[in-house]
């Protein structure tokens, strides 16, 4: 069992280090305030092919697979978490239609998007359809050369700023599950427009809207792989995604234990730096164990899709761990910097703030721990297959 990194893989994640130091870092707080969404940085990213990290060259990606990409989103994510957020939607985007498209739908969305060229945005929930996915109603009744889609969509990663939709629609009423179609939606198209950017705790920098559909006409050619399968292809997709969030996570956790343990080395108190204090040294240690385990378990879910093993459990199991280990991480930071944590002059509340949407998105950590019992229950006796 080799923990080491390629040599490529060392230059790719310090290329997102610097890029993270130079491009987001100095601009987060600002972006956050204004809730500025930055295209000029995006562009920077696919220069640096940060935007097509799971398809091929012929493709316009890189193909360096899951374990690299979740080495670039952790860097991204010390610099600027909601900038590391986007682009992973926008990974999982462009693998979506690579994955499950025909070579016309590679050739006019995959090639665009994985230059970076032009945005992607995922879309699955719904008012009442959240962790029930398949409880779904925005429809797409069947027409001459194509579908009707009629509905809303909320929580929208990139919603408006993105310009090719990736939106899970009802093609079947009959049916709930395999009623559900995966279509691509183009920004522009008649009848499809955007609700306003929903003000949040956190993550402002990322745009977050409603989609609206009022009898939008799409081309039969839209559609994504077979009718029926949009569930099975939304849920594939998220899956991936986990990874990439947990990758995240772990990013913004280091980057706060990292300013606490700066500002504890410097913060003098009954003439020591609190540093020097067992109860402070016991909590950063426990903190950076449980960091290192986080980041060691969305490594191995990384190589487990790398090497096409399953790996649904060890994703969500990462994805949770990972999260919660952000968010006790942030809060533990905000808690060490005192009442100044608590100041907006100190990065660390914001840290805290970006840390609670990762325990929501990509399925809560509750629909994680569902998930995680439901795969235990597939085996006989409680006894795990050998994965290694």
């Amino acid at each position: 069992m080799d923990f080491r990194l390629t040599d490529e893989q060392r230059l790719i994640r310090k290329a997102a280090r610097d890029f993270a130091a130079k491009e987001l870092m100095p601009n987060v707080r600002e972006w956050e305030e204004t809730a500025t969404f930055s295209r000029r940085t995006f562009s920077k990213m696919g220069e640096l092919d940060f935007t097509g990290l799971y398809v091929p060259e012929e493709f316009g990606g890189t193909g360096v697979g899951r374990l690299t990409a979740a080495l670039i989103f952790e860097e991204l994510a010390k610099g600027c978490f909601a900038t590391a957020v986007y682009v992973t939607v926008h990974n999982m985007v462009t693998n979506l239609i690579y994955q499950y498209g025909n070579d016309g739908q590679r050739k006019k969305w995959v090639e665009p998007l994985a230059r970076g060229e032009k945005l992607g945005a995922y879309s699955l929930t719904e008012a009442e359809a959240g962790s029930d996915a398949a409880a779904l109603t925005t429809s797409a009744a069947k027409t001459d050369g194509g579908y009707v889609i009629n509905g809303t969509k909320l929580y929208v990663t990139s919603g408006e700023v993105a310009d090719i939709y990736a939106v899970m629609v009802r093609t079947d009423d009959s049916q709930k599950q395999k009623g559900i179609s995966a279509v691509v939606v183009e920004k522009g198209t008649p009848g499809f427009s955007f609700g306003p950017h929903e003000p949040k705790m956190g993550l402002n920098s990322s745009p977050t809207t409603e989609l609206h559909f009022n009898d939008c006409f799409i081309p039969s050619e839209n559609l994504i792989g077979e009718e029926g399968r949009g569930l099975n292809i939304a849920l594939t997709a998220l899956n991936g995604g986990r990874i990439s969030i947990g990758a995240c996570a772990t990013g913004l956790a280091l980057q706060a234990l990292d300013y606490a343990l700066g500002y504890a080395q410097k913060r003098q108190l009954f003439g020591k730096a609190i540093i020097t204090f067992q109860g402070l040294q016991f909590l950063v240690a426990d903190l950076a164990s449980e960091i290192e385990a986080s980041r060691l378990m969305i490594y191995r879910a990384a190589w487990l899709m790398d090497q096409g093993e399953p790996c649904v459990m060890e994703a969500a199991m990462g994805k949770r761990l990972a999260t919660d280990t952000a968010m006790r991480v942030t809060t533990e930071a905000v808690q060490i910097l005192g009442g100044y944590g608590y100041m907006k002059s100190y990065p660390v509340e914001m840290y805290m703030r970006f840390a609670k949407i990762a325990q929501i998105f990509e399925g809560t950590n509750q629909i994680q721990r569902v998930v995680i019992a439901r795969e235990l229950g597939k085996y006989k006796g409680g006894k795990r297959p050998d994965t290694y």
